[in-house]
């Protein structure tokens, strides 16, 4: 399973990458990892929030249905839904292909004194250690 380091990830197995500042606010891409997606299977349908909604970290954003289960997916910092990935509307399937790419899920509009948002989360080697755990 690939654990790219340019992101932190979240213990409910999402990654979390910075993209940059869009001014005032830092913008966060979020999706869930390969763990995730190849645990799940054959992903059928995603369920996300509206552009505007505002979100805290471990709540649930949304969800992914696989034809094997439903799972939640949390936010893994807090702030403004600045985009979701229209694309995973007709081709959700997307996820199981490029989980760190074109699978993204929502981006995050995170207002603050300047710093990593995510910097709070867990590295790759961390997150690694979490799966071989279980």
């Amino acid at each position: 399973m690939a654990t790219p380091d340019d992101r932190r990830y979240t213990d409910q197995h999402e990654w979390a990458l910075v993209q940059g500042t869009d001014g005032t606010a830092t913008v966060v891409r979020v999706g869930i990892t390969d763990h995730a997606q190849d645990a799940l299977g054959d992903i059928v349908f995603v369920q996300l929030p509206a552009v505007g909604d505002e979100v805290g970290p471990g709540t649930p954003i949304g969800e992914v249905e696989s034809t094997k289960s439903v799972s939640d997916v949390y936010a893994p910092v807090a702030g403004v839904v600045a985009a979701v990935n229209e694309t995973l509307n007709d081709a959700p399937e997307t996820i199981n292909a490029d989980p760190y790419g074109a699978g993204w899920l929502v981006e995050i509009s995170v207002i603050g004194e300047g710093g990593d948002p995510t910097g709070a989360l867990l590295d790759a080697d961390a997150y690694q250690a979490l799966v071989d755990a279980s």
